[in-house]
């Protein structure tokens, strides 16, 4: 990080403002008043700057693998001109978005959060980063007069709901598209998109699962929806198999989508995909609609493979990589294991000007 004093502090500026403004700028929060006292006493911009980051907040917040992703444009800039001031929702979490959140969708991380409205996530929150963020946002950005986005296993409807009420926000025809197998994350999703504004016309839902064909798969059953987040389908599911799950009742029977069946017709302005590994198989089989209907990828890896492999396809095919965080990985017993999931953003170059 470089800091320009004769850019941060013009003369005769306020030192408590410029201490909040650098406390926002490296910390993404205000300071305390205790805080703004004891650092403005400090000698101009640098020595500030040099404060703060010696702090254990500092430390802590940088240490974080979210900070590590590359991009051609400013994603934090995004994420800053689309935040909203709003207030708090009564018995909902509002992100920096202005999109209300219900607890019950994931009541074990949200519960303690009612109430609240979070601020700018630097580098990430309880959902996302600043890679897939960015991603979105750039995605918005890029759109003219209309915009429609299609979420693959959209749970909740995060980011129908995320990119939809701010692509509403900056004036754009929206339609949204959500796609998921579990049949109680379809009704949060129904009921998120009610909650932020956007009608039934605007939003279309399917219980299914995307794939890069048209179907049938075997999907996991849950008790409890908002409990259980990286549930896989059993594709290519053998009779027995189909047999036994529907004995036991472990198992739904639901179709598969390919994207031609999910966009409808639509062009897509935006296609986020997060299937828990089969990202690469949906990219594959589908490059040629991609090419010919999609405007902006967001895509969630799952390996260092899928990576490569996706890389080597998108960039065939004349995509444009613009944002890129690689999946965080450990090892063990001479494997590599997958803690942090990755995020691309792709740009199509034939339905997007720079």
């Amino acid at each position: 990080m470089s800091l320009d004093p004769t850019e941060m502090q013009a003369p005769g500026a306020d030192q408590g403002e410029l201490v909040q403004a650098l406390f926002r700028a490296l910390l993404g929060r205000n300071a305390e008043s205790e805080a703004v006292e004891a650092f403005a006493r400090l000698p101009g911009a640098e020595a500030i700057a040099q404060g703060i980051a010696a702090s254990e907040e500092f430390k802590r917040k940088h240490s974080s693998p979210f900070w590590h992703y590359t991009s051609c444009f400013d994603a934090v800039g995004l994420m800053r001109k689309y935040a909203v001031s709003c207030e708090p929702k009564e018995g909902y979490i509002v992100n920096f978005l202005g999109v209300a959140i219900s607890p019950k969708f994931l009541p074990l991380i949200l519960e303690p959060m009612v109430g609240e409205v979070q601020p700018i996530p630097l580098p990430a929150n309880w959902h996302a980063d600043i890679a897939e963020w960015g991603a979105v946002l750039r995605s918005i950005d890029l759109a003219v007069e209309t915009y429609t986005v299609a979420e693959l296993g959209c749970g909740w409807g995060c980011w129908i709901n995320n990119a939809g009420v701010t692509a509403k926000r900056r004036g754009l025809k929206v339609h949204a598209i959500g796609v998921e197998g579990d049949p109680g994350h379809i009704e949060f999703a129904r009921e998120a998109c009610a909650i932020n504004g956007l009608d039934a016309d605007e939003v279309t839902l399917h219980n299914a699962v995307a794939s890069g064909q048209d179907g049938y798969t075997l999907f996991p059953v849950q008790k409890h929806a908002g409990h259980e987040w990286g549930l896989e389908a059993v594709f290519d599911a053998t009779p027995e198999q189909r047999e036994t799950a529907a004995r036991a009742g472990t198992h739904l029977e639901l179709r598969t989508m390919s994207m031609k069946s999910v966009a409808q017709g639509r062009k897509l302005d935006l296609l986020h995909i997060d299937i828990q590994g089969a990202e690469l198989d949906v990219v594959e089989r589908s490059r040629e609609f991609l090419r010919s209907n999609v405007a902006y990828m967001m895509i969630g890896t799952h390996s260092r493979r899928i990576e490569g492999r996706l890389m080597e396809a998108l960039l065939d095919d004349g995509w444009v990589l613009e944002i890129e965080r690689p999946a965080q990985l450990s090892v063990r017993s001479g494997s590599p294991i997958v803690s942090v999931d990755g995020v691309q953003g792709w740009r199509n170059t034939l339905l997007t000007a720079s």
